[in-house]
């Protein structure tokens, strides 16, 4: 790798790479130490091509969750098959894997921008500001991106836009799966919410078992399927459907409303 070559969106690889294993190194005892970490399927990340891949999960904070989806592809593709034990993966680690998160939340703060560079495609949200309902048009610079990191690598995205459970998928994930035909894996996370604070940066408790089960590739029809049958089978694949509730707690999810009253702004 030259010093300064660079991926689509000019970032230098050299300098991502270091801050791939610096910041990997720091956050690995959050999944393998104070948490643990169950992982189940990633034996699939092997059998997928370099690109075209795109990863929808469900979403509980803003950065805890791709952070521990970074050490399990790159842990995965170094041969520990649901596993994270020992962190030597970062050494090499997969350096075309993106993820896409809010404008406003990427640029919030020093470790926000630099969780930025190593990979994020930062999207202007179209329906929520600074806490505040908006209402406009979809950048096409946001789609043409998340295209141009297709082509180049996989990308994950977390297509309800926020951390609250069961809201509605936003259709802009599944037109760009019907236009961009992606091989879609979906994901299932659950625990996040419990160990973190909701930035995803602070141990709120420890002793607490996380989980991330990676599904086989979603079966679409990208020429018939319509908008809406993406979006109910993405739904469905990552937990998200309003059926799932019947097999949640009250309690928890009166607890979770409860919390969220409290913030005051969402990502």
């Amino acid at each position: 790798m030259g010093l300064f070559k660079r991926n689509p969106f000019g970032h230098i690889l050299f300098l991502k790479k270091w801050l791939i294993r610096i910041m990997g190194t720091m956050t690995h005892r959050r999944y393998r130490g104070f948490n643990e970490l169950k992982i189940e399927g990633s034996e699939i990340f092997k059998e997928l091509p370099d690109n075209g891949v795109l990863f929808v999960s469900n979403h509980q904070t803003y950065f805890a969750d791709v952070v521990a989806m970074f050490h399990v592809f790159n842990a995965s593709l170094s041969g520990r098959t649901d596993s994270i034990k020992n962190v030597g993966y970062l050494w090499q680690p997969k350096m075309n894997l993106y993820y896409v998160a809010a404008k406003e939340t990427m640029q919030a703060g020093l470790l926000a921008r630099i969780l930025a560079y190593a990979g994020a495609i930062t999207v202007e949200r179209t329906w929520r500001e600074k806490g505040k309902e908006v209402n406009r048009q979809v950048k096409m610079s946001d789609i043409t991106n998340i295209s141009k990191a297709l082509e180049d690598g996989w990308v994950i995205t977390f297509p309800q836009g926020t951390t609250k459970p069961f809201k509605p998928i936003r259709k802009g994930t599944a037109h760009i799966i019907r236009q961009y035909k992606p091989i879609v894996i979906p994901i299932v996370i659950d625990g996040f919410r419990r160990s973190f604070d909701k930035k995803g940066v602070v141990i709120k408790k420890k002793g607490i078992l996380q989980s991330m089960v990676i599904k086989p590739p979603l079966d679409i029809d990208y020429e018939n399927d319509s908008i809406d049958d993406i979006v109910e089978k993405l739904e469905y694949a990552i937990e998200q459907h309003p059926s799932f509730l019947k097999v949640i707690p009250q309690e928890e999810l009166e607890a979770e409303e409860e919390l969220n009253k409290k913030r005051q702004w969402e990502y």
